[in-house]
């Protein structure tokens, strides 16, 4: 294969990766109208339509999604190569990629690798917030944020958190004259803010335990977020119930702003996870990274 179709192909995978000529464009360093020659180009010489273009968005056909899978795990293969002589250097580099929740992003995340980057400035990191259930390895990303239950188990999975407890809270203005939810059944007369991970998924069901009862409760209300911090907000501003990480309601409760109710039903879930591919350790960077999330007993920064 010529060079050409090299650098044609990597264009691809920028266009298949970012959904937008635009952003690959920006990535790549080229104009959008060149990504766009380069694309076509490359369809022409194989005969093949690669990717349907409309007025929103970019996507694979079946042929390029087909070739999108048999070529990417090869370059990524070059890549991480590559990576791993670069770290030969004194200094270890590289750009870190990561999917994780908004509260892990702020709470973890930001405090750890902020300090991390002082430390090694060549290390670039690339935090994408999202609440859904991201596949890293098709999104390529180098690794994702979770929960420790909810990662599959051909990940490599590393704790970078305290278990985290939940909180059903609510304003006061919001409880006043209402009739306090003690069960489950209860919160079916109440407003509850929901969450929702994706756009195609149903809201989130609040996971609920009670001794060796545990139940999964669909709620209903007028408010539906895809993030957490909105849903405090919405229950500060007195819209409902919400369903939260009890850290992040923990400054409401204090100042009075929130209350906390049916505490004997709130879980308590496994710590924030990092997990990855086993092959994305390979450099340096990630190495570094890894090991400035790693939470260790004891220890809650």
């Amino acid at each position: 294969m010529s060079g050409e179709n090299f650098r044609d192909i990597l264009a691809l995978l920028a266009v298949a990766r970012e959904r937008s000529f635009t952003r690959a464009a920006t990535q790549l360093g080229v104009s959008q109208s060149a990504l766009s020659h380069t694309i076509r180009a490359l369809e022409a010489r194989l005969g093949l339509r690669l990717l349907t273009r409309t007025t929103r968005s970019v996507s694979p056909t079946e042929a390029g999604e087909h070739l999108i899978q048999r070529v990417a795990p090869r370059f990524d293969a070059i890549a991480a190569e590559l990576a791993a002589f670069a770290e030969l250097r004194d200094k270890p580099a590289g750009t870190i990629r990561i999917a994780a929740p908004d509260f892990a992003a702020k709470t973890v995340l930001w405090p750890k690798l902020s300090r991390l980057q002082l430390q090694y400035p060549d290390i670039n990191i690339e935090i994408v917030t999202e609440p859904g259930m991201t596949d890293i390895v098709a999104e390529r990303f180098d690794a994702g944020v979770r929960f420790g239950d909810q990662i599959a188990k051909d990940m490599t999975a590393v704790q970078i958190s305290p278990k985290i407890r939940m909180a059903i809270v609510g304003a006061p203005a919001y409880l006043k004259n209402k009739t306090l939810p003690k069960t489950p059944s209860d919160l079916t007369i109440h407003d509850c803010i929901n969450t929702r991970i994706s756009p195609r998924a149903s809201p989130y069901a609040w996971e609920l335990k009670k001794g060796r009862k545990k139940l999964q409760v669909r709620v209903e209300g007028r408010w539906t977020f895809n993030s957490v911090y909105p849903v405090i907000d919405a229950a500060v501003a007195g819209f409902g119930l919400a369903y939260v990480p009890e850290e992040l309601a923990y400054p409401y409760i204090k100042n009075g702003q929130l209350e906390a109710v049916m505490e004997e039903w709130c879980q308590t879930f496994p710590g924030l996870h990092i997990f990855y591919a086993s092959k994305r350790q390979s450099s340096r960077a990630m190495s570094l990274v890894i090991e400035a999330l790693r939470h260790t007993a004891g220890n809650n920064s």
